[in-house]
């Protein structure tokens, strides 16, 4: 007995990224505060960009970084950081899709600071988009969806509903890789930021509403859902 206390303690100590979605010992966030802490650096970003100037002012440090898109993308950086560390308080473990978007910010963002090129901050979303699309697309070649650490807080679906549900979201998450691309090689730097904020975040909630009708024919009985909540 007293050698499996130890061995159990350690085994805790090496959940640092979140459990499977349907694991018994998963720690969940309220889905508003998850929503918050996702969002929350990507609306920080827009108000940063279109205040830059104000900011600097007030921020001596900042006014040394450049125009705008420069101060914007620090605050981004900075932002990303606090909700990353801010999960990790709450439930001791990083969350996996978050963490990848997290790392891709803190490295283009310095690129994008260091290099003073807005090109690459603006190419941070196709790489993440293709990322995420592979991933969930890839992950179905092995049978196994990756979509339940994102949506697990929010509801429970059978493993046929998970898979088109994985499938769609893969595939949307390539299509806005390529509206990236488009966007930001085509229109103003104002406009491409504008339409990350206003324009990705609406196409994402109608294509989740979307998925409302397979959601409701593969949802799990209440039943299950306590079950696999354990």
């Amino acid at each position: 007995m007293t050698d499996r206390k130890p061995a159990e303690a350690a085994d805790q100590e090496l959940h640092i990224f979140e459990a499977d979605p349907n694991a018994p010992d998963r720690k969940r966030i309220n889905p508003l505060l998850k929503l918050v802490l996702e969002l929350g650096p990507l609306l920080v970003f827009f108000f940063a960009n279109s205040k830059g100037a104000w900011i600097a002012e007030r921020v001596p440090f900042l006014a040394d970084i450049g125009g705008p898109i420069f101060v914007g993308t620090a605050c981004f950086m900075i932002a990303t950081a606090i909700a990353l560390s801010v999960s990790w308080l709450l439930t001791r473990t990083l969350p996996i899709m978050p963490l990848l978007s997290g790392i891709i910010v803190l490295v283009f963002g310095a690129l994008t600071l260091w290099l003073q090129d807005e090109t690459f901050i603006k190419v941070k979303p196709t790489i993440i988009n293709t990322m995420f699309g592979v991933i969930l697309l890839g992950g179905l070649m092995f049978k196994k969806s990756f979509l339940g650490y994102v949506f697990d807080s929010a509801f429970r679906l059978d493993a046929e509903g998970w898979r088109i549900l994985t499938l769609r979201w893969g595939l949307f998450f390539l299509l806005m890789a390529v509206i990236n691309e488009v966007i930001w090689r085509n229109f103003s730097t104002d406009f491409w930021i504008a339409f990350k904020v206003w324009g990705n975040m609406p196409l994402s909630i109608v294509f989740t509403l979307m998925q409302l009708p397979l959601m409701q024919r593969h949802a799990l009985p209440e039943e299950d859902a306590e079950g696999v909540k354990g």
